[in-house]
């Protein structure tokens, strides 16, 4: 398949998969009052598609605004977050969708009749996995407001039962490490294939480098709620040995802002998703609430979570670069892989692209083992980091500034993907950024030894 055809291909289901996000929601639900975190649907598809009118219609062929009085509108960096809740400001559903359809009618044309410069290949690409991002929001948007998961099934997703990749049962029932050797691990990537068009890597995944780590031991599996409701029987949330600063200070602040009384009774006890129901732990997955299935990925916990279950069981987050290593193993004079099995995604090896939700057992996805056979490193949910979100050394912005320079410094670097991420999207050298007390990604973690 050459570029052109993978353009189209990403282009027509990336625009299949917004626009059903939108049509999906009743009216009630497409007008909901502001809530932190989340953009109003209609505003974010909309602004995934002036994104193609800005960057590629205007900026590459000097196209005039599609329509001058909703530029500030649409443009994230001239509206805040609340303002875009403001009723009356978005246009109506159909009128939305009617440019959204516009922009990308106008986007396909353009690729199928215009030679492929360098530069706009870029911004294709870029465009595109900005909607997929956009995308993966939309739907933490419905895991946040408890609306229905409405069937979303991404690029490339096989129906939940069809991959073949969940067993009845354990092959361990109890946590288990893996060992990564010491040595000297390739992070990021190789300036060499950036020049390849058959590759992408955003700016803040480059340039790649060398870096020598010591022997350390990492988890084979996620985190599981089996595991994360023995700290919360421990009652871990309430141990303040267990909790940093910015730790206690997230605790202090959610039980503020909380719905019930300023008490401690109102204070979190367990991830926001769970509660107890006649004696039973369930966990809310969009619109139901389910038993809570024990050999599950732990999932929607902050960083301030994870670091006191880790301060509670004698372990620790692995650093960044430790994760690139233990779910790549590349190094100098092996052929360099995107992902733990190699260089291509197979969507069969992952939980992403609406698959499962990350409602599989933590030793699902054998075949998409790491090297040092961790498990489920690509997809399923990010993953926590001890790593502060920061350039490397050489950094230097792409075409789009904007990508990374505004999270560096007070993020946490989380890894590898989740179950709502676009298998186009994520690689193993791909590094996101949330900060600390983000809770309504599909996020979790493994841990190291200490």
């Amino acid at each position: 398949m050459n570029d052109k055809s993978r353009l189209i291909e990403a282009l027509t289901d990336t625009h299949r998969s917004i626009r059903m996000l939108v049509t999906s929601l009743s009216d009630e639900q497409l007008s909901v009052a502001y809530h932190p975190g989340i953009n109003p649907p209609l505003w974010e598809i909309g602004h995934t598609a002036y994104f193609f009118e800005y960057f590629i219609l205007r900026a590459l062929e000097g196209a005039p605004s599609w329509n001058p009085a909703m530029d500030d509108i649409w443009d994230s960096f001239n509206i805040d977050h609340r303002d875009r809740w403001t009723p009356g400001l978005v246009p109506d559903r159909a009128s939305t969708l009617q440019y959204v359809d516009t922009m990308h009618e106008a986007i396909l044309a353009r690729i199928e009749v215009n030679p492929l410069s360098p530069e706009a290949l870029y911004l294709y690409r870029y465009a595109i996995f900005h909607q997929t991002m956009h995308i993966e929001s939309m739907l933490w948007c419905r895991q946040t407001l408890a609306y229905e998961r409405a069937g979303y099934k991404g690029a490339g997703a096989a129906e939940a039962v069809s991959d073949g990749a969940i067993s009845p049962t354990a092959p361990s029932a109890e946590p288990h490490d893996v060992a990564v050797p010491a040595g000297t691990y390739q992070i990021g990537m190789p300036q060499h294939e950036t020049h390849d068009s058959a590759y992408f890597a955003f700016d803040n995944e480059k340039p790649g480098f060398e870096i020598t780590l010591q022997a350390f031991f990492i988890s084979e599996y996620l985190v599981s709620n089996r595991e994360y409701m023995a700290f919360v029987d421990d009652l871990g949330y309430e141990r303040a040995d267990l909790w940093s600063w910015g730790g206690k200070r997230w605790l202090r602040t959610t039980r503020l802002s909380a719905v019930a009384p300023s008490t401690d009774s109102a204070a979190p006890k367990h991830p926001i998703y769970w509660r107890r129901q006649d004696g039973v732990w369930m966990e809310r997955h969009f619109s139901e609430w389910l038993p809570l299935e024990l050999d599950h990925p732990v999932t929607h916990v902050t960083y301030w979570e994870a670091e006191a279950f880790c301060n509670w069981a004698g372990r620790r987050l692995p650093t960044e670069y430790e994760w690139e290593a233990a779910a790549l193993g590349n190094k100098n004079g092996l052929p360099f892989k995107r992902y733990p099995w190699g260089d291509s995604m197979d969507e069969k090896r992952v939980d992403m692209n609406g698959k499962h939700f990350a409602r599989v057992p933590v030793w699902a996805y054998a075949d998409g083992s790491s090297p040092f056979g961790c498990r489920q490193m690509i997809g399923t949910v990010w993953e926590w980091t001890s790593s502060q979100f920061l350039p490397y050394d050489g950094f230097a912005v792409d075409m789009y500034p904007y990508m990374s320079t505004l999270q560096f410094g007070d993020h946490k670097t989380t890894k590898g993907g989740s179950c709502a991420t676009s298998s186009r999207l994520v690689r193993g050298t791909y590094r996101q950024a949330y900060t600390p007390d983000r809770n309504d990604v599909f996020v979790g973690f493994r841990t190291c030894a200490l």
